[in-house]
């Protein structure tokens, strides 16, 4: 007598054990395995009444998408690309956050990547990106070496430029008014009186810094003053040993313009360091803001970026793109920025 072969359905301990598919999912809602994929996707509509049971159905059965497979077949990822200099900038963390919280209400995930700077490690970044088939990439780029990121292996994955633009290419861009806000900060700067102002910055290279840079100047040369400028402020030991040198000397500034969070703080570790008050001896402004801005002795007056703001307009410009519109104009924008008055520049508002 011939045994019988073990059964295959449901009731198994095996089949009870194995992950539910895309059919069980079909089966307990009532409807076709299209329908659920639709769903999945958002590629089509479905009434709501359809896709409450589809969701219900999901999650009674804890079902979970593969969405690495499903790439490999042509399907969406539901994941994008951010790709940033570094993480220890406020800046470019605010940006992550809020690129990430937009991506959640898509139902995507973020997967992020840092540069360092250099465009070598930028473009093994996004090529790694692209080989975990993310549906789109937002970049904040690198200041060092020549971009890749216009090369033909990238061409076919939507991408926004945040803070920076690409060079030579006609991606979607998220900037703000950096030679404005540098303007502004000067001019007030100059209304106080002041003469000699220093702007303090990192690398020229990077593109912001250069922006600012040329309000400052701007600024500067309208009022016929001398333009004074420090471009090696990328730690605190050289920033120290510059305003050691430079306030010792005759005539030395009486105010700072310093050109991004990281220069600021180590400007006021530096000042510390010298005992040097603010704003007594020697006035300050900041461009960005952050969270103990406004609690410092002095408070920091600032030139105020909207970061969150650049960060969810990237991510929503790279969701339109997914979401069908691929064939609108290249969108370059540019926000307001806002010069946060408080007492380090010698103003004593209420």
């Amino acid at each position: 007598m011939k045994s019988k072969r073990p059964s295959t359905t449901a009731s198994t301990p095996e089949a009870k054990q194995r992950a539910p598919r895309m059919r069980d999912v079909a089966d307990r809602a009532g409807v076709g395995m299209m329908t659920v994929s639709r769903v999945l996707n958002r590629t089509a509509h479905v009434t709501e009444e359809t896709s409450a049971r589809v969701y219900r159905a999901l999650k009674e059965l804890q079902y979970q998408p593969n969405f690495m497979a499903r790439a490999l077949r042509g399907h969406r990822s539901r994941s994008i690309g951010v790709i940033l200099p570094y993480l220890y900038d406020p800046f470019f963390a605010t940006c992550a956050h809020a690129i990430s919280a937009v991506a959640k209400q898509h139902a995507y995930s973020v997967l992020l990547a840092t540069s360092d700077e250099r465009a070598d490690t930028e473009t093994e970044a996004a090529r790694d990106l692209l080989r975990r088939h993310v549906d789109g990439i937002i970049v904040i780029p690198a200041c060092n070496g020549r971009s890749r990121l216009t090369d033909a292996e990238f061409h076919s994955t939507p991408m926004v430029a945040i803070d920076r633009p690409i060079p030579r290419s006609p991606t979607d861009t998220v900037l703000v008014e950096n030679q404005h806000g540098a303007t502004l900060a000067t001019e007030h700067l100059i209304q106080h009186g002041h003469k000699r102002i220093c702007f303090i910055g990192l690398s020229q290279k990077i593109y912001t810094i250069h922006a600012r840079l040329a309000g400052y100047v701007k600024a500067m040369q309208a009022a016929s003053l001398k333009p004074e400028c420090f471009f090696n402020a990328a730690d605190e030991a050289a920033t120290l040993n510059f305003l050691r040198s430079t306030l010792g000397r005759p005539n030395p500034p009486t105010a700072i313009f310093a050109a991004n969070g990281l220069a600021s703080r180590d400007i006021l570790h530096a000042v510390a360091a010298l005992d040097i008050h603010v704003p007594e001896e020697i006035a300050f402004i900041g461009f960005d803001d952050f969270a103990l801005a406004d609690i410092l002795r002095p408070s920091l007056t600032v030139v105020r970026q909207p970061v969150e703001r650049a960060g969810e307009q990237a991510a929503q410009l790279l969701f339109s793109r997914l979401d069908g519109a691929c064939a609108r104009p290249t969108q370059k924008l540019s926000l307001p920025v806002e010069l946060i008055i408080r007492r380090s520049c010698g103003c004593h508002p209420i």
